[in-house]
């Protein structure tokens, strides 16, 4: 038995036009990637309660610029890392100076621009001045010897004989904490990954069909 195979048609070009939908088809399946994997990470970072602001850091680009390859790329990242990359992480996070960490607490209201006060930030607003208070079972304190307002804020006392007058917890004080993982960023990323050849070969037979 004999066999013959026969080429209809110019090969170099039909080879040409397979590398055009494959250059297209990698193009527009990273390009779908790494919008997709933005908004993914937008979604868990105001999902999780971190702002708009926040999400709207993360960005992604495509390579190239212009034009299809086969080697083409996609790049999604935060340009507020270490922010971002705390909230993913979950780290332990101690006072560079090795004494204190101060916290907040609801009395302690906020500063300029909604931000958390330091001590001394808060001093100077309320014009008191804060007092240690060690504590043999469980975080020590800075509290304000003057009364709480109508708004739950620490703040000085105006009645000279003292009524009303209450030791105002302001700051918790701890040695080191560890901030809670509230985002999992690697999860899509990995879905993203794993849905890649999918995208391509869907593209690239879209490409072929048309």
């Amino acid at each position: 038995m004999q066999l013959g195979v026969e080429i209809s048609g110019d090969l170099v070009a039909m080879m040409a036009a397979e590398i055009r939908a494959g250059e297209k088809a990698v193009s527009l399946a990273m390009r779908e990637a790494g919008s997709g994997l933005k908004a993914d990470w937008r979604g868990q970072i105001t999902a999780a309660g971190l702002g708009q602001r926040l999400a709207n850091s993360i960005r992604s680009a495509s390579y190239p610029k212009s034009g299809d390859s086969l080697e083409a790329a996609a790049l999604v990242w935060s340009k507020a890392p270490v922010i971002v990359g705390a909230h993913d992480a979950g780290p332990l996070i101690r006072s560079k100076s090795g004494f204190w960490l101060a916290i907040p607490l609801p009395a302690a209201g906020k500063g300029v621009g909604g931000r958390r006060m330091t001590p001394g930030e808060w001093e100077k607003r309320r014009g008191l001045r804060l007092r240690f208070v060690w504590r043999r079972r469980g975080p020590s304190l800075l509290v304000a010897d003057g009364r709480l307002s109508s708004r739950g804020l620490g703040v000085a006392s105006r009645a000279k004989s003292g009524r009303g007058r209450a030791s105002v917890p302001v700051f918790l004080l701890v040695p080191q904490v560890r901030l809670r993982k509230r985002l999992d960023l690697a999860r899509d990323a990995a879905r993203a990954q794993a849905e890649l050849p999918g995208r391509i070969a869907k593209h690239w037979v879209a490409g072929r069909l048309g």
